[in-house]
């Protein structure tokens, strides 16, 4: 179930700077939230090593360089079948942030 903090909704429907923005888009989820977004298509892992931030502005901004260039290393990648099945009966929790239509994620050590 999606904390209290994790709210969905557009970025640009409210009149806050981007950075307050993507604070207020982002939590910490269970897999059950996330399936949703697996199964319509929309669900990025973000590696470790990337700021889900930083990945959400490069999204938000329309850097498509930046963005097709973390999926070509993997440091973004669309969620398939193989990766939804080793979380569906997990207990793991993420960090997740929603820049719609798209929510990206991560597991938290």
């Amino acid at each position: 179930m999606a904390s209290e903090e994790m709210r969905y909704g557009m970025l640009g429907d409210d009149q806050s700077t981007d950075e307050e923005k993507l604070v207020k888009y982002s939590g910490q989820v269970g897999w059950e939230y996330l399936s949703e977004h697996y199964k319509n298509g929309v669900l990025f892992f973000v590696d470790p090593e990337l700021k889900l931030e930083e990945a959400g502005a490069a999204i938000t901004d329309d850097q498509t360089k930046k963005v097709e260039g973390w999926l070509k290393t993997a440091d973004l990648v669309k969620i398939e079948a193989l990766h939804a099945t080793q979380w569906k009966d997990s207990d793991q929790q993420f960090e997740a942030l929603v820049v719609s239509p798209f929510v990206l994620f991560r597991p938290i050590s």
